[in-house]
């Protein structure tokens, strides 16, 4: 069994507000090839967690490639603790809702609200635990709130084979680059 966590930052540390961003979009490229190459090489299970930004956006992706890919692969959205997102506001929560609702698997690492650190501390241990290899969409020289799961899942894949991919701020610009290329092709052949 393969399993891949998929995390990154949060929408709001991108400057994404409106799904149809054009650097969304570019986002939403750039995780159809490495989920799809994931299901290519064997992963069973797609876990992400609920915040809104790269972790929401890959579980909508893998839901879209399981038209593709049918049966090879589930999701699964795990939220550090209970009334994760109750903070929000009306419209993000929805979003969170629907996608719960959408994955084959979701639950709370703590059955308690948020209490403390330590919560989402246990979070990166039980994801770790539960899973084989991580992909973050997270630039090292840009920090933001996915720096302590970088520097967590470092740590462990120093002691346990933990394979980790790292998806810069670089290498969305030649995502960029290539799909604007792409769409300018489109356009001249029509």
């Amino acid at each position: 069994m393969s399993r891949l966590w998929v995390t990154g930052y949060r929408s709001y540390e991108l400057g994404i507000f409106k799904d149809d961003d054009p650097k969304r979009k570019v986002i939403d490229s750039v995780l159809k090839s490495e989920i799809s190459q994931a299901i290519v090489d064997g992963m069973d299970w797609l876990i992400s967690g609920g915040q809104l930004g790269i972790e929401q956006w890959s579980l909508e992706m893998a839901l879209n490639l399981k038209k593709d890919y049918p049966g090879e692969f589930q999701t699964s959205m795990m939220l550090p603790f209970a009334e994760f997102g109750n903070n929000w506001n009306e419209n993000n929560q929805a979003k969170l809702q629907t996608l719960k609702a959408k994955v084959d698997f979701s639950a709370a690492v703590s059955e308690k609200p948020y209490q403390s650190p330590q919560q989402l501390r246990n979070y990166q241990e039980f994801m770790l635990s539960h899973t084989d290899q991580a992909l973050l969409i997270y630039d090292l020289d840009n920090p933001g709130k996915s720096q302590y799961d970088y520097d967590k899942i470092k740590k462990f894949a120093e002691n346990h084979p933990y394979p980790y991919k790292l998806i810069t701020f670089d290498d969305l610009q030649s995502a960029a680059d290539e799909y604007q290329e792409n769409l300018n092709n489109s356009v001249q052949d029509d």
